[in-house]
């Protein structure tokens, strides 16, 4: 047990949200911090009367004074439809926030999980994308913003841990999904599933060839818990996701299938720098934390689709908020 609070990151978001949950659960004291740009409230409400948790309103761009043990730096918009939103400050909360989460973390000795992507790989030429592989990303393109912020991210974690022997630990994050996803986050479960229950045209980019692998939520946050427990030596980058590869088609005709849609599908042009092909190899995650994900995709939308079809019925999505000031508030 962790003799310090953990402190989360992005913990109002839809992965920072579980985490809290899944920690709150294990006993552990918990700082939920979030600047409430992409994540909400009602994602934590249930949390607010515990009292192991507590909630900072606080933009990671500025500095954090506070005594905690752990640090899981999640804290980044991270669906294109909201890192496109502002790309200057998306690249900035990826960068100063790594700096002022490291600069925490080397103040108070705590042990600092960056929670990287698999944008990093871009739009890659090997495949499945092993952590070796050094990626193929456009540096000077729309999605860049992130893509480039979180490589960035992944050196300073890397510079502050050989230059001063601070605990590390970077996970590349690929596709996840489940519950409390944002119904305008533009990510492509969210998007068809919506779609879907609305009875709109299913909207496909490019041929629906393309591939992406798909991660329940629950999985996700029990590699990167397990990652956080590891040995001191095993700082990653480790993939963290699920091999099973599916078309773009075949996620749809799933999605028509569980909902019960009569939506029709709709082609439109391949987004600029959309890989092609995205799928993990686990080989270290299986043989280092003795991780695989459980949850199949069909398992995993039906609890997804329940939670959306909740979701459409008691709050609108909101479009993505302008950047919050400097300003902390605390919520126990």
């Amino acid at each position: 047990m962790v003799d310090k609070p953990i402190l989360v990151t992005g913990g109002a978001g839809f992965l920072g949200s579980h985490l809290c949950d899944r920690l709150i659960a294990a006993g552990h004291e918990v700082l939920c911090v979030d600047n409430f740009y992409t994540g909400a409230r009602r994602n934590i409400a249930h949390l607010l009367g515990r009292p192991n948790f507590e909630l900072c309103r606080h933009d990671v761009t500025f500095p954090l004074y506070v005594e905690v043990g752990q640090i899981y730096n999640l804290a980044c918009p991270a669906s294109p439809v909201h890192y496109q939103f502002d790309p200057v400050q998306t690249t900035k909360t990826s960068v100063h926030g790594a700096i002022n989460m490291l600069g925490l973390a080397k103040r108070v000795r705590a042990r600092l999980l960056q929670a990287s992507t698999s944008e990093v790989y871009g739009d890659p030429e090997v495949h499945p994308q092993r952590e070796g592989y050094w990626g193929r990303v456009n540096p000077v393109g729309i999605r860049s913003c992130y893509d480039e912020g979180k490589r960035c991210a992944e050196t300073l974690m890397f510079d502050y841990h050989r230059q001063h022997g601070l605990e590390i630990k970077v996970v590349r994050i690929f596709n996840t999904y489940g519950p409390r996803m944002h119904p305008n986050d533009g990510r492509v479960v969210s998007n068809f599933i919506v779609q879907a229950l609305k009875g709109e045209s299913i909207t496909i980019y490019g041929s629906g060839q393309q591939t992406r692998s798909f991660c329940y939520v629950d999985d996700l946050i029990e590699g990167m818990m397990r990652m956080m427990g590891s040995p001191a030596d095993m700082v990653g980058p480790v993939n963290i996701g699920n091999p099973g590869e599916f078309t773009m088609l075949e996620l749809a005709e799933l999605v028509l299938k569980l909902t019960g849609s009569r939506s029709k599908l709709v082609f439109q042009p391949l987004p600029e720098d959309d890989p092609r092909q995205r799928c993990p190899d686990i080989g270290l995650a299986r043989e280092k934390l003795g991780w695989a994900p459980t949850v199949s995709l069909a398992d995993g939308l039906v609890p997804t689709i329940a939670y959306f079809r909740e979701a459409l019925q008691t709050f609108a999505g909101a479009p993505p908020r302008a950047r919050l000031t400097d300003t902390t508030e605390r919520v126990g």
